[in-house]
């Protein structure tokens, strides 16, 4: 009898998030758009997105920043719970989705408490998605699994840094200033302003939150 071969293939969903932080600009909004198969805007996101020149497919929040118009070519979802914030909010709907990267736009800027509120937001969804990733104009933000290596080009500007209280045992390779077994903690030690030297980049740490910030 001859054997059976199957083959499970695993659907990809890209979905780009615009936040009502400072917008991204039109070269990487564009790339962005690109690179989704999905383009939600969270609330005030829709207005950014309008002035860039793309409509999302869908605009979810409070609706207190958004503003309306005449003709809108994408759904509304109006969310009026005020225990999450618009970016919770567009997360969530990436989550039923069924999402696999998540790529966030304008999470940062303009309100230094919603900035640190969004990477609060980050560590919640962090382990919802293979991939959930901040994009500014300056820098890519994201929080490191346990064990991170990635080819990164010699020169870039580099920084860790502990999202929240102490992160032990961080081990660092390719970078100017290395770390072997060493402890980050907020208002004692971090890692800002390195440098990569060599790459693949690899960076370990045992227990904690360690956020990476890789200059563009």
């Amino acid at each position: 009898m001859p054997s059976v071969i199957v083959i499970l293939f695993c659907s990809l969903m890209n979905i780009l998030i615009l936040a009502n932080g400072e917008p991204p600009s039109q070269k990487m909004f564009e790339h962005m758009t690109d690179w989704a198969d999905v383009f939600i805007a969270a609330d005030g996101g829709g207005n950014a997105a309008q002035t860039l020149g793309k409509m999302p497919d869908i605009v979810i929040g409070d609706m207190d920043s958004y503003r309306s118009h005449e003709h809108e070519p994408y759904k509304i979802i109006r969310d009026p719970d005020q225990y999450s914030n618009d970016l919770e909010k567009a997360l969530t709907l990436a989550q039923k989705k069924g999402a696999t990267s998540v790529r966030v736009l304008g999470a940062t800027g303009r309100r230094l408490d919603h900035t640190l509120k969004n990477l609060s937001v980050l560590k919640q969804f962090n382990n919802h998605f293979q991939e959930i990733t901040f994009y500014d104009n300056e820098v890519i933000i994201l929080l490191l699994p346990n064990q991170y290596s990635e080819e990164i080009t010699p020169g870039t500007a580099v920084s860790l840094f502990p999202l929240s209280g102490k992160v032990i045992g961080v081990t660092t390779s390719g970078l100017k200033y290395p770390l072997t077994d060493g402890v980050l903690e907020n208002g004692v030690q971090d890692g800002s302003s390195n440098t990569v030297v060599s790459s693949p980049v690899q960076i370990s740490h045992r227990k904690g939150d360690l956020l990476l910030f890789i200059a563009k």
